[in-house]
C-alpha cells in the first residue's frame, strides 16, 4: 500500500514538473510574441512596412515633380519664411486646424488663415498648391508623415493644408530636411505642364 501511495505521489510530481515546464515555454512564447507584434505595430527597423507604402509615397495620386532651376541645378528646400500656408479643417474635431497653425508658425511658415474645409470626412491630409508653388508645397509638405500633394489650377503661390483623419502630428524638426537641401521627386511624379485637367482652386487670396 505505501508502495502504490509512492508511486501516485511520484507520478503527481512527475505531472506537476512536466506542467511547471509547459507553462514556462508557452509563457516564454507569448512575451516574444508580444514584443514581435509590438516592434511591427511601431515599425521598427522597418518591420511591418510593406514595399507597396514605400512606393506609393502619394498614396495614389500624381504630384508634380519639382522642375530644375533655370541653371540645371536641383531645387532646393525654401526657407520656411517664404511659404504662404492657409491651414483647413477637415475633420470634425473643433480647433484643430488652429493648433497646427499655430505649430506651423512656430516653425516660421507664414499662416494665411485658419478656416474649415467644405467635407469634414477627410481621410488623409492633403497639401494643395498651384504650379508655381512647387518648391514651397515639398517644403510644407516635408513636416507631415502621411500628407498627399494635389496641385490644381490655381496661379499664385499660396499652400493649402487641408488636415485629414489620419494626422496625429507634425514629424519632429531634427528630422526635417535643411533648407537649401536637394528635394528629391516623388516616385511616379510627372512634369507639371504634362498634368492636365487640373481640379480648380476653390476661392481664396492669391499670394505673390
Amino acid at each position: 500500500m505505501a508502495q502504490n501511495n509512492g508511486a501516485r505521489e511520484a507520478r503527481k510530481a512527475y505531472v506537476r514538473k512536466r506542467q511547471s515546464i509547459v507553462f514556462s515555454i508557452v509563457g516564454v512564447v507569448l512575451v516574444v510574441a508580444l514584443v514581435f507584434a509590438t516592434l511591427v505595430f511601431f515599425h521598427v527597423g522597418g518591420l511591418g512596412e510593406t514595399a507597396q507604402s514605400k512606393e506609393s509615397a502619394n498614396y495614389g495620386r500624381t504630384a508634380p515633380c519639382v522642375s530644375p532651376a533655370a541653371d540645371g541645378s536641383t531645387p532646393k528646400y525654401v526657407d520656411n519664411r517664404s511659404v504662404t500656408v492657409r491651414v483647413l479643417n477637415g475633420t470634425q474635431f473643433s480647433g484643430f486646424a488652429q493648433a497646427v497653425a499655430e505649430a506651423l508658425e512656430n516653425r516660421e511658415f507664414v499662416v494665411q488663415g485658419v478656416d474649415n474645409y467644405d467635407s469634414a470626412k477627410v481621410e488623409r491630409t492633403l497639401i494643395i498648391f498651384g504650379k508655381n508653388a512647387i518648391p514651397q508645397a515639398y517644403t510644407l509638405a516635408s513636416n507631415f508623415n502621411d500628407a498627399q500633394m494635389v496641385m490644381d489650377d490655381r496661379a499664385d503661390k499660396l499652400v493649402d493644408v487641408v488636415l485629414g483623419a489620419t494626422f496625429k502630428d507634425l514629424v519632429p524638426t531634427e528630422d526635417l530636411p535643411k533648407t537649401g537641401s536637394d528635394i528629391p521627386n516623388i516616385e511616379g511624379c510627372k512634369a507639371p505642364d504634362k498634368m492636365t485637367s487640373l481640379p480648380k482652386a476653390p476661392d481664396h487670396t492669391p499670394v505673390g
